[in-house]
């Protein structure tokens, strides 16, 4: 497998355990290709790695590309939002969408609300049920194929979507709604059914939440997902697609400011994120 780094417009690549490093080069030329393993592979065998690993946090690995995602694709998934929104009446439409050919999929973050690891995500002001996602993310070229894995943080307002979920779009999208990275993982094959998600969550040097599940679990098929995106929208730069978890804590856990959460999959890396709120006085609070 390769992973690719993205920081301070360079790009870095990783491969057995050798680093190399690629200066003035567009990173969303580079990455949205079909057939990208066998595009660095190629590459690989003309350049000199580098004498040691480089020392930098990479930035997200995103250009301009949109990140979209997938929900109700695990039962845990199901019947958690299910829960959360029986008193509201719209409960039984995740067990409808669970069972429907067509799967949901919602636009998620523009690269400007996206951070990578090491950097805040926000909770919002007007929420207080707040919890991380992580979520396996599909790097897709502009021509539909899935050329690489990520990791996402798909930052939820559980207590809005409850309300009414016609409110999904403002419990998912705001600002730095979105973590992703540290890298891209690129492999010659599909990542293997076995590959587990990890979600750990630390407040204060204690471990408020750690649970691990296999993608297995996972209902729809990535190739499932990503041809039901591509069906009537058309991605130029190519487009990152969460493909939904099953990693919430219950209620009435909340994310807190100061919260760590650490999202690992295996052969991709570790995301880490820091809890904040929005600096900027949200209009309405006067």
């Amino acid at each position: 497998m390769i992973r690719i780094y993205k920081n301070d417009g360079d790009i870095f690549i990783e491969r057995d355990d050798q680093w190399y490093h690629l200066s003035e080069m567009d990173w969303d030329d580079f990455i949205n290709r079909k057939g990208l393993y066998q595009y660095l592979v190629n590459l690989l065998e003309d350049i000199t790695p580098m004498a040691k690993a480089p020392d930098f946090t990479p930035d997200a690995p995103i250009g301009r590309q949109e990140i979209w995602a997938a929900g109700v694709t695990y039962l845990k998934s199901k019947i958690a939002r299910m829960e959360e929104a029986e008193a509201a009446g719209g409960g039984d439409f995740y067990n409808r969408v669970y069972d429907a050919d067509r799967p949901e999929i919602f636009f998620k973050a523009t690269p400007a609300r996206t951070v990578g690891t090491e950097r805040e995500v926000y909770i919002r002001h007007d929420s207080d049920w707040d919890v991380p996602e992580p979520e396996l993310t599909l790097f897709i070229s502009s021509e539909g194929t899935i050329e690489g894995y990520s990791i996402g943080n798909d930052m939820s307002s559980r207590s809005i979507e409850g309300e009414n979920p016609l409110y999904l779009p403002q419990a998912k999208t705001y600002e730095r709604c979105a973590g992703l990275g540290p890298c891209i993982m690129v492999s010659g094959e599909p990542i293997l059914p076995r590959t587990e998600i990890k979600l750990q969550i630390d407040r204060g040097g204690q471990i408020m939440y750690n649970e691990s599940v296999a993608i297995s679990q996972m209902k729809r098929t990535h190739t499932e997902l990503a041809g039901y995106l591509y069906r009537e929208c058309e991605f130029p730069y190519g487009c990152f697609l969460m493909t939904g978890t099953c990693l919430v804590p219950d209620h009435p856990f909340t994310l807190e400011v100061g919260d760590k959460v650490t999202i690992q999959i295996d052969g991709i890396g570790k995301l880490v994120n820091y809890v904040s709120k929005n600096p900027s006085k949200p209009k309405y609070l006067k």
